[in-house]
């Protein structure tokens, strides 16, 4: 199976947590494993959507990695999902995705306990990210399950260890 992970940090080059785990992705260097960032590619927010197709075609399973920001995705998400899953490509007579996993690889400052309907934002996860999911039936894609790493805030250098290692082996499973 190949794997694309699609990376949406807008500031990357300060990030400890996603950093850290495509540190591990690069260390580890799986066969089929491919990472785009998507900031660096378009730091204008012009995307070029020809480029993001051919790309996504070439792999079976999608991964779009990110830091959760304000209870959903960075801007660039956003513009790249508005721009790239077109009608005709995507849907809407458009079957390119057909067949292809999508799975989110989500970082949280927050722990996991804040993000239970009795925790402090009385919602879960699965409930926050549901946007995402209903987007991937909409265009044929099987979500998976996310991968979350979360209490970024209070995370040791063990735990962060962890979930590089732990996210690696989830990409290629």
């Amino acid at each position: 199976m190949s794997t694309a992970v699609l990376l949406f940090h807008p500031n990357y080059e300060a990030s400890k947590i996603n950093r850290r785990l495509l540190d591990e992705l690069a260390a580890q260097n799986p066969a089929g494993v491919d990472v785009r960032d998507e900031y660096a590619l378009y730091p204008d927010f012009k995307i070029d959507v020809d480029a993001e197709h051919a790309f996504i075609e070439q792999h079976d399973h999608i991964v779009l990695q990110f830091p959760f920001y304000w209870y959903s995705s960075p801007a660039l998400f956003k513009q790249w999902e508005d721009a790239v899953l077109t009608p005709g490509w995507a849907y809407a007579g458009g079957n390119a995705l057909d067949g292809r996993t999508l799975q989110l690889a989500v970082s949280t400052g927050s722990p996991a306990s804040r993000y239970q309907k009795d925790g402090e934002y009385k919602h879960t996860m699965a409930e926050l990210l549901s946007p995402f999911e209903l987007m991937a039936f909409r265009v044929d894609l099987t979500w998976r399950d996310p991968f979350l790493v979360q209490n970024t805030s209070g995370i040791t250098d063990a735990e962060l260890d962890q979930a590089a290692k732990d996210f690696v082996a989830n990409l290629t499973k």
